[in-house]
């Protein structure tokens, strides 16, 4: 029967989206249920999925450019400024971390995996690398504070060049012919992979710089253009010198990101969205390359050389935490954090196959003892991750908080109410008297515009999950939604309807501003004059017997539903799209009248008064 290609590619597209989806909804880490996916799609489960029927000998050539991509975008995202204190210990992590992985790597998987001692130095050398492609979706789901997840973030992406380097030196010295070979060769390989993937990173982020500067691309083909020159430099690094293109793209991605010159933002948005969708067809594709033949030369000694690999982190962490002023929590959140990916995955794949063409027996072992591993990292790492960052308190179970842009008085009434309800509460303001003010009331408060550089990395965003732009100018209410969608997501970014007798924002796409809040014409104005007149921000428990409508009754028509709070903390925001609906067992946090609740208090006591005793 003749394989349809159509419906291969289709499924890795499919397959890998439902499954991106699938763990979103479902809170737990994409990565694993992509690994499902296309073992499952694959010839181990209903076989719709051949990657070396669709692609043939450029599936591997197809990866490693899909991995330059994700690797130049992870550099795009590494900013000096974020790790402050602590590159002592990214520093150590990617030298010393890395020996000491290799070296118990490659000791067990000699002693417990079978592997003779130049595959298992191999072995050691492959799974040293962690990566952005399972360390980053791993930080984005988990959402941690503090120091690990700018140290982790920066190992993940210095480690896959250093790692992949390391990997093929060792390779180089199983082939070469003779000890004297095989030492040069890797002298002279360091030295190359660092001249030449130092100096076409340097000159690719030189171009794009000078490109993008000089205005000589239009907006339209700026992302293609640097999309071509991270190929050009990473193909050209390891035509010179075979994978040193990992060091070029990531040197070249740094570079870009801590210039001042350009900005480079419309460039990182679309290369996180690409990333995405390699990361998801990567997965699927190597995962689908698997079958049973694959798995039954696995046994009880490459379990035990899993452990080892999980129990090695933790030494790792202490070695390289010593003196270096890392918190406990941060040292507990790093040492159980070390998921393997798409680089070892590729190289693997790679090696073992020049392996067994060259004859060396227990190669055809590498490729199903690296998915082991990446395997079982992800699964451990991804599972336990987001409960062990919730115990240490670096990450909230489902952070239902609010980021308040605008410490005004009535905005800062609002934030009181909203603490006095346990949610996290911040406030933003260039005024420094309303920071003042707002610190007196016990708010978390900070000084400074919220569109600044660095505002989203100095905000203390513990415990927040959704964004107010409560300030009177639309036009920073709109970019700073903008600016926090990518962070909070685009449905929990909301801002105060624009003034009245302005043109409607209505007529202005949903990506360039954020949901507008409340009700219709409540705009900053409104709101102001409804506190000026006296009402003030009310908690009321609604239930079976003072329900929704009771309420309505009771405070009257004139008060303004804001949000609700259920039984399980979620919080529900209302907007004039999509009224709120309270239901028994919700808090409904609204703007009341004093005066016509003082009035519904008296007649409630005079009823009471009236009312026999049941006594």
């Amino acid at each position: 029967m003749t394989y349809d290609l159509l419906l291969g590619l289709a499924s890795v597209v499919v397959l890998g989206t439902a499954a991106q989806w699938l763990g979103w909804r479902l809170r737990l880490p994409s990565i694993l249920l992509l690994l499902l996916f296309g073992f499952a799609a694959g010839p181990a489960g209903v076989n719709v999925v051949r990657p070396d029927a669709l692609f043939g000998p450029l599936l591997l050539p197809l990866v490693s450019l899909s991995v330059a991509v994700i690797l130049f975008e992870g550099g795009l995202s590494l900013h000096v400024r974020e790790l402050g204190d602590h590159a002592k210990v990214v520093r150590r992590l990617v030298t010393l971390g890395v020996f000491v992985t290799w070296v118990v790597a490659s000791a067990a998987a000699y002693l417990l995996g079978g592997l003779d001692a130049r595959l298992a130095v191999l072995f050691g050398a492959i799974v040293t690398v962690s990566g952005p492609t399972v360390v980053l979706p791993l930080l984005r789901q988990i959402r941690p504070t503090g120091a690990a997840a700018s140290i982790l973030k920066w190992e993940g992406i210095v480690n896959d060049p250093i790692g992949a380097m390391l990997a093929v030196l060792v390779f180089q010295g199983i082939v070469a012919e003779g000890l004297r070979e095989a030492t040069w060769g890797a002298v002279g390989g360091i030295v190359k992979t660092v001249v030449v993937g130092g100096v076409l990173g340097f000159l690719a982020a030189l171009l794009v710089l000078e490109l993008l500067k000089r205005y000589w691309v239009p907006d339209a083909l700026q992302s293609p253009v640097v999309l071509a020159v991270c190929w050009a430099a990473f193909a050209g690094a390891n035509t010179i010198q075979h994978e040193s293109g990992l060091l070029a793209v990531t040197l070249m991605g740094v570079l870009l990101a801590n210039q001042k010159r350009v900005s480079t933002r419309h460039i990182l948005e679309f290369k996180e969205n690409l990333r995405t969708l390699l990361i998801s067809g990567l997965f699927i594709l190597l995962a689908a390359r698997l079958d049973f033949n694959d798995l039954r030369r696995l046994g009880a000694g490459d379990f035990l050389l899993l452990g080892v690999l999980l129990a090695v982190r933790p030494l790792v962490v202490l070695l390289c935490t010593r003196g270096a002023g890392l918190g406990r929590a941060d040292k507990i959140f790093l040492a159980g954090m070390a998921p393997r990916g798409i680089v070892a995955a590729a190289v693997v794949s790679v090696f073992a196959i020049r392996l067994q063409e060259l004859g060396h027996e227990g190669a055809d072992r590498l490729v199903p003892m690296v998915f082991l591993v990446i395997f079982g990292t992800v699964t451990v790492y991804g599972l336990c991750g987001r409960p062990l960052a919730i115990r240490l308190g670096l990450a909230t179970t489902e952070p239902q908080g609010v980021l308040l842009l605008g410490a005004h008085s009535w905005a800062r009434a609002l934030g009181v109410a909203l603490r006095e309800l346990d949610l996290a509460v911040v406030v933003v303001d260039t005024n420094p008297r309303h920071i003042a003010e707002a610190r007196m009331e016990g708010l978390r408060a900070y000084h400074g515009s919220a569109l600044g550089e660095r505002a989203d990395e100095q905000i203390d965003l513990r415990g927040v999950g959704r964004l107010f732009a409560l300030t009177p100018n639309d036009e920073v209410n709109a970019l700073t939604a903008i600016h926090y969608a990518p962070l909070f997501g685009s449905g929990e970014v909301y801002q105060v309807v624009p003034e009245a007798g302005r043109e409607s924002f209505e007529t202005v796409p949903s990506h360039l501003r954020g949901r507008f809040l409340f009700a219709d014409k409540c705009d900053f104005t409104a709101l102001r004059k409804r506190f000026q007149s006296g009402q003030r921000v009310k908690a009321t428990a609604i239930t079976e017997e003072f329900d929704y409508a009771a309420w309505r009754t009771h405070y009257g028509d004139d008060a303004l539903p804001l949000l609700t709070v259920d039984a399980s903390g979620r919080v529900t925001v209302g907007t004039p799209q999509q009224p709120l609906e309270p239901e028994a067992g919700d808090t409904l946090v609204a703007l009341v009248d004093e005066e016509s609740e003082a009035a519904a208090h008296r007649k409630g006591a005079k009823s009471a008064k009236d009312t026999p005793s049941r006594d």
